[in-house]
């Protein structure tokens, strides 16, 4: 729904039917959406967004067939050396193009994954941010027995209300408000193209997605007893223990959609989570799906007569930072300085399947450089708020010293 996709949208069909090949347009989606398409029709997908940046920006996200992922090492920098060089392709006919409408039949595979049948009455307040979630939460939430207290849900790419990104917690203010003023259940925050949400509880604070994975671990494991389930490795501890409590295997990947997808295509897992609020399912062709993440924290609250807050409070078990960003002058460098001051010379458990991750007994901390920008990026966790201050305050001096 931003102001330049249409024209972007209509200059890719042009050129995809000029190549000899055909497209589907399936209109207005959340990425979800286009998962679903590109998995349930069995066609490579492609759609026009900027996710959660600001209106002025946009880009395309791309996926093969089936929903599969499309990284760098599969196929980002084949694409980049056409655009470059000239494609090898050269069809000499033309293509065609139709509509289809894939709303409905969305939202009745959602529904087929989660038990909603038998919810007790719920109040959900929903920010869609003027984002792709106004379009996709009121044909799946008018099937479901909950009063939806809608935020934002005109479409409108210049995000007059706030930015459509719920992983920053100013964009969250309107909607904890709203959720006290109205006395809610739950509050439910979606990003740009809605494939990432983030939840409110019903005393208008903020849900960590870690808790949220574990909650959404858990409830996998009691269909699928002893499954694997994927956790990225800034996630807390308490996913892992929750998983292994439960019976379930845990397994620790990079961060970003393409390793997770692919480590749970290796594994079997049927279950993946981001602390980036993104949430993967095998019966969703793997896909990542705010949508459906939110669907299980309404079955979970609805199932019983228990306030959000107090069935998600064993699913937390540690203090977070969250993800802080610092400019630097050398990125490398400052990871060496790190690594010196805390890493195995300093008696810590050290990895670095994914920047550098320094692990105490009872805390642990997660440096990573951006791929795109001089920064570098700070989770910690810890057993007390006390302690996983001083761990960070220490970090960051370093970091920024």
């Amino acid at each position: 729904m931003r102001p330049s996709s249409p024209a972007f949208a209509d200059a890719f069909s042009a050129g995809i039917t000029s190549q000899g090949l055909n497209v589907i347009r399936i209109g207005l989606a959340s990425t979800d959406l286009l998962y679903f398409a590109a998995g349930k029709l069995n066609f490579p997908g492609a759609m026009f967004t900027a996710s959660h940046n600001p209106a002025e920006y946009n880009g395309i996200k791309l996926c093969l067939s089936g929903a599969r992922p499309i990284g760098k090492e599969s196929g980002l920098l084949t694409i980049e050396r056409y655009v470059s060089e000239g494609s090898p392709i050269d069809f000499r006919s033309v293509g065609s193009e139709r509509k289809q409408d894939m709303l409905k039949e969305y939202v009745d595979h959602l529904l087929s994954l989660v038990e909603l049948s038998n919810i007790r009455p719920l109040k959900v307040v929903i920010d869609a941010g003027n984002g792709m979630a106004g379009h996709t939460a009121p044909a799946v939430f008018a099937r479901l027995n909950c009063e939806v207290i809608p935020m934002y849900f005109e479409l409108d790419g210049t995000f007059p209300n706030h930015e459509a990104n719920p992983i920053d917690v100013k964009n969250l203010k309107d909607l904890q408000k709203a959720v006290k003023k109205h006395k809610a259940d739950i509050g439910l925050a979606f990003d740009g193209d809605a494939d990432r949400c983030f939840l409110v509880d019903e005393n208008g604070d903020p849900v960590n997605p870690s808790t949220l994975t574990a909650l959404i671990a858990d409830r996998e494991l009691k269909k699928n007893p002893g499954a694997n389930i994927i956790y990225n490795l800034i996630s807390s501890r308490a996913v892992v223990e929750i998983v292994e409590e439960n019976g379930g295997k845990a397994i620790r990947s990079r961060v970003g959609h393409s390793y997770i997808k692919q480590l749970m295509a290796e594994t079997g897992a049927v279950f993946g989570g981001e602390h980036s609020g993104h949430f993967y399912f095998r019966d969703f062709w793997r896909a990542d799906s705010g949508m459906l993440a939110a669907l299980h924290a309404i079955a979970a609250l609805g199932e019983v007569n228990t306030a959000l807050s107090k069935i998600l409070k064993p699913y937390s078990r540690y203090f977070s930072s969250g993800e802080i960003n610092s400019k630097v002058s050398d990125t490398q460098n400052s990871m060496l300085e790190i690594d010196a001051k805390y890493g195995a010379s300093a008696g810590n458990e050290v990895d670095r399947l994914d920047g550098l991750t320094v692990s105490g007994d009872n805390w642990w901390f997660n440096v990573r450089a951006s791929n795109t920008e001089p920064l570098l990026r700070l989770n910690v966790e810890a057993k007390t708020q006390g302690r996983m201050e001083k761990i960070r305050d220490e970090v960051l001096a370093t970091i920024r010293g």
